[in-house]
């Protein structure tokens, strides 16, 4: 399970496909707006009566600058006072949500995503947090996992030493490319020495964790100018890695519009800069953990995946699969049981609906059986590149092979290129195809056929 990956250009021509990236399952394209605020309510008191443990989102949108590539649920302003509406409806959520929760249900994990969480000023952020120990019962001894995203651009040794005092002890933060010709095509002007000084401030306050994001595939870019970014995060030491593939997609995101598409790296420098990015990775010591993820030996996610115990959800890899994870903020999603909800994506229909005493729950889905089968699989593939045929047949009184019947011939097609190993009792997927398990977790996706006019980005 922990051999290296090993690079084949082959493999990857044959195999780099378009399709989801996994964070669930089924994924919210699946969403329909027949789920709303009594689902959510019902699935809560189910989490009450199980004493089940919770991660909790908070989605915090603002965000002072845009960035040309970014595909998330953002507002852009100036306006600082735009916050306040929203962090009161905020707090109007907390309130709903938490009066059918149980106070026992402990939050192991927190999570501030955005936009720019720290676009809020530090009385802002401490309320917050106040509210959020107020309504959930969040630990105070510094044993949960704390997270909060961070645009070194937007924070100081005085917001880190802020976010320490409230509470947080991981933080992540955004990169993308230190090169300055490709931050001013993606509007991002970062130096390094503005990233390096919130790290230091991080290891001097002593987070727990430090991830940093980079993308590859930005306009401007080349196998040696991002290969010189890579050598500069190393010597940063961090102890997660996100190494993202730039998905160009500007019918869907608008910013990306203003990106000029000539200007974006042909495929084979994209292939050229992940092989030499995994070379660098693996020579300083990370891990490669799957989906874009590398992480030092010591660290939890390393450890999880060795030991048998990490898992996949709207989160990304973590190590709190087994929480029911609540989202609260505009676009947030749950996952509570064998529900998925989301809240509205719109600023105003998300505040106007907590402003008129409702939750803004506007979509999401019920799994089946079916669903629960797949996940169980994907989930089993996507964290741990091999799957026992004999645990998924005891834990869902099936036989594997039958229940699959009509994909076996296209597993023995993965088997006879390299992608995987296939026998009577698995699949384990081949360092040369650790790279593409996306490819072969779709082939586990019941809904993936009926979705010819979604775009998704592809594996590589």
């Amino acid at each position: 399970m922990l051999d290296t990956l090993r690079w084949d250009a082959d493999l990857i021509r044959r195999y780099d496909l378009a399709g989801p990236r996994y964070t669930s399952y089924p994924t919210a394209v699946q969403f329909h707006d027949g789920v709303g605020p009594f689902d959510l309510l019902h699935a809560l008191r189910d989490s009450a009566q199980a004493r089940r443990a919770l991660s909790l989102y908070v989605h915090l949108p603002f965000c002072a600058h845009i960035c040309y590539y970014c595909a998330c649920n953002k507002v852009i302003t100036k306006d600082r006072g735009r916050s306040a509406l929203y962090l009161q409806r905020l707090q109007q959520e907390m309130s709903q949500v938490a009066r059918h929760l149980d106070r026992a249900q402990v939050v192991e994990q927190l999570h501030f995503g955005g936009g720019t969480p720290t676009f809020l000023s530090h009385d802002e952020l401490r309320q917050l947090m106040t509210d959020l120990r107020q309504h959930f019962h969040l630990l105070d001894d510094d044993g949960g996992d704390y997270s909060i995203e961070i645009d070194p651009r937007e924070a100081d040794w005085a917001t880190m030493g802020l976010l320490r005092d409230i509470g947080f002890n991981r933080v992540s933060l955004g990169v993308q490319d230190f090169d300055p010709a490709v931050q001013r095509a993606v509007n991002r002007l970062q130096s390094l020495e503005e990233t390096r000084a919130i790290v230091e401030a991080a290891r001097t306050l002593q987070f727990r964790s430090i991830n940093l994001d980079l993308i590859y595939g930005l306009p401007l870019q080349s196998p040696d100018s991002f290969a010189r970014t890579v050598e500069e995060v190393i010597a940063l030491q961090p102890d997660r890695l996100s190494v993202f593939n730039y998905a160009h997609l500007p019918e869907r995101f608008p910013p990306q519009r203003r990106i000029n598409a000539d200007d974006l790296p042909s495929p084979g420098a994209k292939l050229e800069m992940l092989q030499r990015t995994i070379e660098q990775l693996s020579a300083a010591g990370y891990r490669y953990i799957g989906m874009d993820h590398f992480a030092l030996p010591d660290d939890e996610l390393a450890i999880a995946q060795e030991d048998g115990t990490l898992q996949r959800n709207f989160q990304g890899y973590t190590t709190h699969g087994h929480c029911d994870l609540i989202g609260l903020g505009v676009s947030s999603i749950s996952q509570i049981g064998d529900l998925y909800c989301q809240n509205s994506n719109d600023l105003n229909d998300y505040q106007g609906s907590l402003g008129n005493g409702q939750l803004a729950t506007r979509r999401g889905l019920h799994c089946n059986a079916d669903d629960r089968i797949r996940r169980a699989v994907i989930q089993q593939l996507i964290c741990h590149f091999q799957l026992d045929f004999v645990a998924i047949e005891q834990q869902f009184a099936i036989d594997f092979k039958a229940y699959f019947a009509e994909l076996w011939p296209q597993l023995q097609a993965c088997a006879a290129d390299g992608l995987i190993r296939l026998d009577e009792r698995g699949i384990e997927i081949n360092p040369a195809g650790r790279l593409l398990v996306r490819s072969v977790c779709m082939l586990f996706d019941h809904y993936l056929p009926l979705q010819s006019t979604q775009r998704f980005s592809r594996v590589i």
